[in-house]
């Protein structure tokens, strides 16, 4: 006579799925931290492609005037100067970089400042930025082709400007504030 009962149970112990458990959370927690590392890269390369591509337009849109008299967001946005990715409404007058803070392009003097620019130098400011994020764009080499300083305000901070000549340099995290504190760019250009 046959028996259908099986006398031998196969199958997996409590303490033999806890262990397979564990190890999917440990290859989890790796794989959520790799991708927040990859994303993070991925933002500074585009914040970096972003800042090169618009001013490339700027000069190449300001090639044959003589300064860069009514220069600012308005037209960056109108004239299409300001990458299309960089632009979250097009009617507006709102420039945004990679990290989600604001960008100020606008016209100055050789002090940088706006507010009585004669129209000869320019300025691109990021606003927003974190500490490494910020360290990591004030330390690339942007190009002494007509760059006249950058400087580095932290949230609530000292400024720290250089000078073109002292540039590219690394950038300390003394110079771009706390961490979790944001951070301010501006480069100066000619």
């Amino acid at each position: 006579m046959t028996s259908y009962y099986k006398e031998n149970q196969n199958g997996r112990s409590m303490v033999e799925m806890l262990g397979v458990l564990a190890i999917i959370g440990v290859l989890s927690v790796g794989g959520i931290s790799g991708y927040s590392k990859a994303m993070a890269k991925f933002k500074l390369t585009k914040a970096q492609d972003q800042i090169s591509m618009l001013l490339m337009n700027i000069r190449t849109a300001f090639a044959t005037s003589p300064n860069y008299a009514g220069l600012n967001n308005c037209a960056a946005i109108q004239y299409n100067i300001a990458p299309g990715d960089m632009v979250p409404d097009v009617d507006g007058e709102n420039i945004n970089h990679a990290f989600g803070g604001a960008v100020t392009i606008n016209e100055a003097n050789s002090d940088g400042d706006d507010t009585d620019g004669d129209g000869q130098y320019f300025y691109i400011q990021l606003d927003r930025l974190g500490r490494e994020a910020c360290v990591s764009l004030a330390s690339s080499d942007w190009g002494t082709d007509g760059l006249v300083s950058m400087t580095v305000t932290p949230e609530g901070g000292t400024e720290s400007s250089f000078p073109a000549a002292d540039l590219p340099r690394p950038i300390t995290d003394t110079n771009c504030g706390l961490k979790g504190s944001y951070n301010t760019i501006t480069w100066l250009y000619y």
